[in-house]
């Protein structure tokens, strides 16, 4: 009885947690409208930031828990949009690695900015936002350990 009420308690964690993120994914998506960014490409400018010199399409795929191709097409849109540029690592190379342009930068620097998601965790205190963030590290940690991501 003990293994099944577990499981019912995971599931129910999943399902609640499913729902946390997509409302928060819309929430996201409708202050990010007006800028003509979607979430997923405000993620892959960040992450290409936060790696800086280290921001080849391999690596921002993996930090972003995508395909290398998605990433990959994504990116083409981004260059499109003059927000990064597809930097090849020598002539010889065809290891592409990802710059911000000032307007990625600008983009970035907005997306940070969130008025709604401030209002989201602000029922949450400082310490119960840093055991939210441990606690989910956790398990992105033990789903890559257990090749699940």
């Amino acid at each position: 009885m003990k293994n099944q009420t577990s499981s019912k308690s995971n599931f129910d964690l999943w399902l609640l947690s499913g729902l946390v993120n997509h409302s928060i994914l819309a929430v996201r998506k409708k202050e990010l409208k007006p800028h003509h960014l979607s979430t997923q490409y405000l993620h892959i400018l960040r992450t290409a930031l936060d790696l800086g010199s280290q921001a080849t399409l391999l690596e921002v795929a993996r930090q972003v828990a995508r395909k290398s191709h998605v990433v990959s097409r994504q990116t083409i849109d981004l260059e499109k949009a003059g927000l990064i540029r597809r930097v090849k690592y020598s002539s010889n190379s065809k290891r592409l690695r990802i710059e911000l342009t000032d307007k990625g930068l600008d983009l970035v620097d907005l997306g940070r900015q969130s008025k709604s998601i401030d209002l989201i965790f602000s029922c949450l205190s400082e310490e119960e936002l840093q055991q939210m963030k441990s606690i989910l590290n956790k398990i992105l940690v033990h789903m890559r350990k257990c090749n699940q991501l």
